[in-house]
């Protein structure tokens, strides 16, 4: 999205697209009959390279009326939900419809003083139990803790079947889940930075409830407000004026997944909650013929024996892990369609580099304007994949959209008109662990006026081999500005040097570099200055090179080893030859920590007392830290 330079500009957009509105609208009455026809075929951004004709309908009912938007056409109306399966409270546009109360036209959330505080990030912070979760709650100064149970909030059709599906779990399981819809159906934004592999499937299923549950409610209003302009204009008496129930563009949920595997893992959460007779698939054959593995191919992760490679590892590599994807899902009452339209879905699964190709493709991510419940998962994978996609597709989130899109104007609700929609979507962030990047977007990013919570934990020091010489090495730094450049100074003037002084330590030692920027800047450094051989392993080094990298080491031939935190998080190599170890920083993964430690061991005749292992670090490491030594070990260092 381009940036505006004028103050005005982003008024003088808006009134241009409502006079492009009203005169695409104008034109519509005077067009033949088979106008509608012809509208279908226009060009328009698409999820997938094959056309669809998932969102096509030819059938009267589609075309009886020109003048509505094609995002409310008649032929959605198959999702009105029957009386018996929609209490009459549930399609009231008052402050008792759930829906209504946070994303209808008047939100009773939305007001100056809650954008002003969210803007100037003035939020009223409390620690607070939920269910068996600790949480940091952040409100506007008005706002108060969370109290309210999920119970009651989810529609009755989805919320019975997820609760028979509960009764064949452990209560563990269903705490969680209950806790996390708790907060879920609070419209609060979550950032739950500590989800243990065991409750991936539980957090995606309570997760993919509640965004189902708010796009059908979405829809079901759209729906019934399209009802209600017909049968007026077929009495010939004034439409109803308070019809404000959508927003420019269809789209209203995102799922952010680093990989194709995790779209299908996410698939799977959609489809518990839509299961047949229900519900039909379509396109299910092409979606896992494309986001699963080639017909015969085997995953040497899934199919290893236990022990053979890290559970984490195996968790987020198994399965197809092609980081460019874009998928579309239309939902109706009784289907999920597949592969559907940017602009006629309704959810949204991609890679944040999947969406930066197509926008920049494009130069238009109109399709992310209307944007009401975001899901970021798998943020650790994120952050070793690029950061900086994450950050451009937030960047495009929410914005004034460049075109009108054929949307209906007296049908977008106030909020969105007055660019407000920041302020009310509702963000979901999940990770293993928590980094600076991910708390930066916590702090500065998320402005629900709602309100966020953050999950917090005591974290449990990581178990390493006992005896092992470890020696954590501060450096002074008042600036996180300064952090990079202070590092390496001490890194080369102080620790290093003591380090070739040793004809001990000078051998067999791995340097262990986290950042990537760091690590270019230590590799020109060695091989510019170092009076030492050493190899290099990172995540652009070919097979070949990490062979002759490992072996050289092995055989002592290279006396210093430099490996990417970005390498061992795709590896995963078990390293032979290592006798010191030393960290430029602390890892993002502490599970890395005690890997490295371990590796020694690996070969025979290795005794504790041969292994060294040194750590720079300073008061911005805490994070990291924490995780290694603990909630309370972290203390007495920082």
């Amino acid at each position: 999205m381009l940036q505006d330079t004028d103050g005005n500009s982003q008024t003088t957009r808006l009134l241009t697209l409502l006079n492009v509105s009203a005169l695409k609208s104008k034109k519509r009455v005077v067009e033949p009959e088979d106008a509608p026809e012809r509208r279908k075929k226009r060009r328009g951004i698409k999820f997938s390279d094959a056309e669809s004709d998932l969102n096509t309908d030819t059938s009267p009912e589609a075309t009886a009326d020109t003048t509505i938007a094609p995002q409310n056409a008649v032929e959605d109306i198959v999702m009105a939900v029957e009386p018996d399966e929609a209490p009459e409270d549930e399609d009231q546009q008052d402050s008792s419809n759930p829906y209504e109360r946070y994303f209808g036209a008047n939100p009773a959330a939305l007001t100056d003083a809650s954008k002003l505080a969210a803007d100037q990030r003035e939020w009223h912070t409390v620690r607070q139990r939920i269910g068996s979760l600790y949480a940091s709650v952040c409100s506007p100064r008005e706002g108060g803790p969370i109290t309210r149970e999920h119970k009651g909030t989810i529609s009755d059709r989805l919320m019975k079947t997820f609760e028979t599906r509960q009764e064949r779990q452990t209560s563990a399981k269903t705490q969680v889940q209950n806790d996390l819809l708790s907060i879920l159906t609070s419209h609060h934004d979550l950032h739950y930075p500590c989800v243990p592999i065991s409750e991936n499937v539980i957090a995606r299923e309570a997760i993919m409830l509640h965004a189902l549950d708010h796009v059908t409610r979405k829809r079901r209003r759209i729906i019934r407000n399209n009802e209600r302009i017909a049968h007026a204009k077929a009495a010939s008496i004034s439409p109803p004026e308070d019809v404000q129930d959508q927003g420019f563009t269809r789209p209203s949920a995102l799922v952010l997944l680093p990989f194709r595997s995790s779209a299908m893992n996410w698939f799977n959460a959609l489809k518990s909650h839509t299961m047949s007779p229900s519900f039909q698939v379509e396109n299910q054959s092409r979606f896992m013929s494309e986001y699963g593995l080639p017909p015969g191919a085997v995953d040497k992760l899934e199919s290893a024996g236990p022990g053979a490679y890290p559970e984490d590892h195996v968790e987020t590599f198994k399965g197809n892990v092609d980081d460019n994807f874009r998928l579309g899902i239309k939902l109706t009452r009784k289907s999920v369609k597949l592969f559907a339209d940017f602009y006629g879905c309704d959810i949204i699964f991609a890679s944040p580099l999947g969406l930066r190709m197509s926008i920049e493709k494009e130069k238009s991510a109109d399709f992310l304007s209307s944007i009401e419940v975001l899901v970021i998962d798998q943020m650790n994978a994120l952050a070793m994949q690029n950061w900086d996609h994450v950050q451009f597709v937030m960047s495009n989130i929410n914005k004034l959209p460049k075109d009108s899109h054929d949307a209906d104007f007296s049908r977008i609700k106030p909020w969105y008109l007055d660019q407000n929609s920041i302020y009310l979507r509702q963000t979901v962030m999940l990770s293993a662990f928590e980094t600076p990047e991910m708390r930066q977007l916590f702090n500065t990013s998320l402005k629900n006026v709602t309100g966020k919570v953050r999950v917090e934990k005591t974290w449990p020091a990581v178990q390493v081999p006992a005896s092992v010489d470890k020696l954590f090495v501060s450096f002074d730094c008042s600036s996180p500005r300064e952090e990079p450049d202070k590092r390496f100074n001490y890194f080369t003037t102080q620790l290093l040097p003591k380090i070739l002084k040793s004809a001990v330590q000078s051998t067999n030692t791995v340097l262990f570099i986290p950042s990537s920027f760091d690590f270019i800047r230590v590799h020109n450094y060695f091989r510019k200055n170092s009076p030492v051989s050493f190899a290099v392993l990172s995540e652009y080094s070919s097979n070949q090179d990490i062979s002759r990298a490992r072996q050289g080491f092995f055989s002592g031939k290279k006396s210093f080893l430099l490996i990417s935190e970005r390498f061992h998080f795709y590896r995963r190599y078990k390293i032979r030859g290592i006798r010191n170890i030393i960290f430029y920083a602390p890892p993002d993964n502490a599970q890395f920590f005690s890997e490295l430690l371990s590796y020694p061991f690996l070969d025979d005749g290795v005794d504790a007392s041969d292994v060294s292992c040194r750590m720079l670090y300073c008061q911005y490491d805490r994070l990291r830290m924490e995780r290694i030594l603990g909630s309370k070990g972290v203390k007495s260092l920082i």
